[in-house]
């Protein structure tokens, strides 16, 4: 099958799916039917937000306290993240409860079917219905093609996905919406009944749909936005008891869409905004916090001095500009730092450790992350160091050795794949720390100029005796 492309991989797994759709029985997914499903695919960016909204029937005997989401393999690798919500009320009054959402199995579903069990609020009575809203993010799942474009063309990509959603359960009603950065679409699949308005394709109302069925689709449409893409991000956070925190990032940032051919012109880039180059990116906004100070933005070469910075009482935004503009398969490297002040991220809990709080993730604006690494540097004597993230990371401690550092300083290390904007989130580094401890450098300071001073002293007086000789 690996030879096969992957919209025949798409028939196959459907086709195997309504095989299976037959045989694959549970009591407890036979109890719970899906009454309404609408789902939103939003595909204005190279990040992929999908919004589910799902009226859950319990139709059983016993209540229920999950639902469970699926995805098929073509999608499984590139999810960033799930969410899920419960709501209640109408419109405006509408309220969210967000729920716990975790990976799962089961043991009779289809080869490469992912899962996801929301939990709910509440056990589903008998008879009762709710309303969930799962949000999840998919990306690198718009493919490029053509694979290769000149400067003045226009990039064009394909979307696949099923027209039908992937379900464990009965589906009686069910909509799906796909909205394109644009009108411009180049073809689309229709299932019918399928129809199109504008920069919006609707598949649907489709009833009655049993568990996992499928029908693949296949939507080629224009999308120029930045396909920003963080290979490699390094974030260091080093604490100063002495008031600030110094953040220091390290980039390696790719246009991951289109590859560029042929020979790149500055000359008609400039004179043609408009045209030429609509695909590439020469400018990302970095979302700081607030009270940012002595901020700088370098690469290999030095200081880029085309940054600009805007600060309030609430954000702040670093508007910066690589040396050239990013085209399909170029890469940028750069460094961008700033320091902090410590009161706003640095607490002391009840029973007496103190605690970062400060925010996971990347600050460029819609940007993914393919390797993230979050560094948390404490200062000299700190122990008992713990993180807590509220989504899984991979955690370990390294030592790093700084100026008049004797035992070396404790760092957390968070490390995590296929970061996305909704990973900006708050998480905490507890420790306990001895304040005597911050008499440590300047002991060294203080003993370092003694021993200086009583170095010279020494070297004079010998001089001097030597002299009277």
């Amino acid at each position: 099958m690996e030879g096969l492309p992957k919209l025949q991989v798409a028939l196959v797994f459907s086709i195997l799916l309504i095989f299976l759709s037959s045989s694959i029985s549970s009591s407890s997914l036979q109890d719970i039917q899906i009454v309404n499903a609408e789902r939103r695919i939003d595909l204005s960016s190279h990040i992929i937000r999908v919004y589910l909204t799902l009226k859950v029937e319990n139709t059983g005997a016993s209540p229920a306290s999950e639902i469970l989401v699926a995805f098929p393999p073509t999608q499984a690798e590139n999810i960033a993240t799930v969410k899920g919500a419960a709501t209640a009320g109408k419109r405006k009054k509408k309220t969210y409860v967000p729920l716990t959402v975790t990976p799962t199995t089961l043991p009779d579903a289809p080869d490469g079917v992912q899962f996801y069990s929301v939990a709910l609020l509440n056990p589903l009575k008998p008879g009762e219905t709710v309303t969930v809203e799962v949000l999840y993010v998919l990306t690198r799942s718009l493919e490029p093609f053509p694979e290769e474009i000149s400067q003045s063309e226009p990039q064009l990509v394909y979307f696949r996905d099923s027209a039908i959603i992937l379900s464990p359960y009965h589906v009686k009603e069910q909509t799906t919406f796909v909205k394109t950065p644009s009108n411009k679409v180049e073809s689309f699949t229709r299932v019918e009944p399928t129809n199109r308005a504008g920069a919006e394709i609707k598949y649907g109302q489709y009833d009655n749909r049993t568990p996992y069925s499928y029908s693949p689709i296949l939507v080629h449409f224009e999308n120029n936005s930045p396909f920003s893409v963080v290979e490699e991000l390094v974030r260091e956070v080093e604490i100063s008891h002495w008031g600030s925190l110094q953040i220091t990032e390290h980039y390696t940032l790719a246009h991951a869409g289109a590859r560029h051919k042929g020979v790149f012109s500055r000359v008609e880039y400039q004179s043609r905004p408009s045209i030429s180059g609509v695909s590439s990116f020469k400018q990302l906004i970095a979302r700081l916090p607030p009270r940012v100070h002595s901020v700088y933005y370098r690469d290999g070469i030095g200081n880029i001095s085309t940054s600009h910075l805007r600060t309030s009482n609430s954000k702040s935004e670093l508007e910066i500009e690589p040396r050239y503009p990013l085209f399909g398969g170029w890469n940028a490297t750069f460094v961008i730092g700033y320091g902090l002040p410590l009161e706003d991220f640095l607490f002391e809990s009840a029973d007496g450790k103190r605690y970062l709080n400060f925010t996971f993730g990347c600050p460029l604006v819609n940007t993914v992350v393919d390797k993230f690494t979050m560094k948390v540097v404490l200062p000299e004597g700190s122990k008992d160091p713990s993180a807590i993230v509220p989504f899984p990371v991979e955690q370990h401690l390294e030592t790093s050795y700084s100026y008049l550092d004797v035992v070396g300083r404790t760092v957390v290390v968070l490390e995590k794949k296929n970061v996305v904007p909704e990973h900006g989130i708050p998480f905490q580094v507890y420790y306990n720390f001895n304040p005597i401890f911050m008499l440590a450098e300047p002991f060294m300071l203080v003993s370092v100029f003694f021993l200086f001073f009583v170095a010279c002293v020494t070297y004079l007086h010998m001089d001097i005796s030597i002299r009277k000789l």
